[in-house]
């Protein structure tokens, strides 16, 4: 996977450190920039106020905090987003997101190169 996804910028909320580190490690072995990690949901805020994004990957459950601040931000913006979570149900998410992109914790790496592809390839090709 090395390389196919040069100079994606990709958020990454997630609040447990060793997964934050795992997915951001990963990403970057695939090429892509990595903005965070962020554990809390303002200072995700912040970054997606201050940073041109790619993407970003979202863990819904920040300790008391959920993600859905987050991205409705995102949308706001017009960056994808994707869900990580270990909630398989639809009805666990505000409607607005009940079908939004998700993966299910712990991550399939093909799986969320798959996603990174189809949903945040595409924005990285935009004009500089």
């Amino acid at each position: 996977m090395t390389g196919n996804f040069d100079g994606i910028r990709v958020l990454v909320v997630e609040d447990m450190f060793l997964v934050a580190e795992d997915l951001s490690d990963t990403l970057q072995s695939w090429g892509c920039e990595v903005v965070g990690p962020a554990a809390r949901v303002d200072d995700a805020l912040g970054i997606v106020a201050a940073e041109l994004l790619d993407g970003a990957l979202l863990d819904v459950n920040l300790g008391e905090e959920r993600c859905f601040p987050i991205a409705e931000a995102l949308r706001a913006k017009g960056t994808p987003f994707l869900f990580l979570t270990g909630y398989d149900m639809a009805s666990a998410f505000p409607p607005e997101f009940e079908s939004a992109p998700r993966l299910t914790k712990p991550v399939d790496t093909r799986l969320l190169a798959q996603m990174i592809a189809e949903q945040f390839a595409k924005e990285a090709a935009r004009p500089s």
